[in-house]
């Protein structure tokens, strides 16, 4: 996903979101993120620099964070902070720091690990809805940029199942799960993201299945699904990986596909952006799935194939 979603918001191989933890401080090999200040007792090195929201040191050969966010402020707004006092000015770089950084600032927000991260669902959801509520109170950030991607896309998946590829953190599916459906499924390349969100949504009591899985390899069997959603993972795959998911979703979908993409000038590197997109490649990826389909521009690019 794009600007405010992360696409590989926590790589299963490296990063796990639920570790035990000291309170206060997630370390890794590569980053340490603390609340506040450094620990009593450490010698702190000097500042690299200090942002509205951040102070970054280099302890070594690790990155140190300090961070002034409270419980209340812990959303998916955070991505745009970081992007915007830290990797946009170039004091740090590259998605792998960037997820880690962010999975950090969480674990360090709250103490322990499932609070933590249901704190930060929490806050994101009902932002997501107090923006649906009142769209001209938004103002600029990530969870009021892709608020009305959600409610887009809640409005064109059709009625019956629904399987999300590339679901990241999984706010588009507990969205749907909130709505009753009969089966909700949500995937993605990350084992750690999905067994987070498996979590998470049983902590919401919300009936959820999970698949960590490559969208264009998903072991289901064909037109097993009515919808499938494919929400701002194209920008983040080569155009033949990207083709190939889009090949599965239409194995997979009985009555539809959404996919949505945002229009970029650039590729957003720190969110993992590889390419951008115009309307004309999307129309060109429309009549390649030769079937129904329909191309248009809200919040970036959309479109819906209908291969029933």
């Amino acid at each position: 996903m794009s600007v405010p979603s992360l696409r590989s918001a926590i790589a299963a191989r490296r990063i796990d979101p639920l570790a035990p933890g000291v309170d206060g401080l997630y370390a890794d090999h590569l980053v340490r993120v603390i609340r506040d200040s450094p620990l009593a007792g450490e010698a702190a090195p000097q500042p690299i620099v200090r942002t509205e929201h951040f102070t970054l040191r280099r302890r070594g050969r690790r990155v140190e964070l300090g961070h002034s966010l409270r419980p209340e402020q812990l959303d998916n707004d955070l991505a745009g902070l970081l992007a915007e006092e830290l990797f946009a000015p170039g004091w740090l770089s590259g998605s792998d720091i960037f997820e880690r950084v962010f999975t950090g600032v969480v674990r360090s927000c709250v103490d322990g690990p499932l609070p933590a991260w249901t704190t930060f669902y929490d806050n994101t959801l009902a932002r997501i809805r107090r923006y649906w509520r009142a769209p001209e109170a938004a103002g600029h950030s990530s969870i009021a940029g892709f608020a009305p991607v959600y409610r887009r896309t809640l409005d064109l998946v059709a009625p019956g199942t629904v399987l999300d590829l590339g679901s990241c953190f999984g706010f588009l599916p507990l969205l749907l799960a909130e709505r009753g459906r009969r089966t909700v499924i949500a995937s993605d390349l990350s084992r750690g993201t999905m067994r987070l969100l498996d979590a998470v949504a049983r902590a919401r009591g919300l009936t959820l299945d999970v698949l960590a899985c490559d969208a264009a390899h998903v072991p289901r069997p064909d037109r097993s699904v009515d919808t499938v959603t494919v929400i701002h993972v194209l920008e983040h795959l080569d155009p033949g990986h990207g083709d190939a998911v889009v090949r599965e979703a239409l194995r997979l979908a009985r009555r539809r596909v959404v996919v949505a993409v945002p229009y970029e000038d650039e590729p957003t590197a720190a969110y993992g952006h590889v390419r951008c997109f115009t309307p004309d490649q999307l129309t060109d990826l429309g009549r390649r799935t030769g079937h129904r389909f329909s191309v248009g521009a809200f919040h970036g690019g959309w479109l819906v194939v209908d291969p029933g």
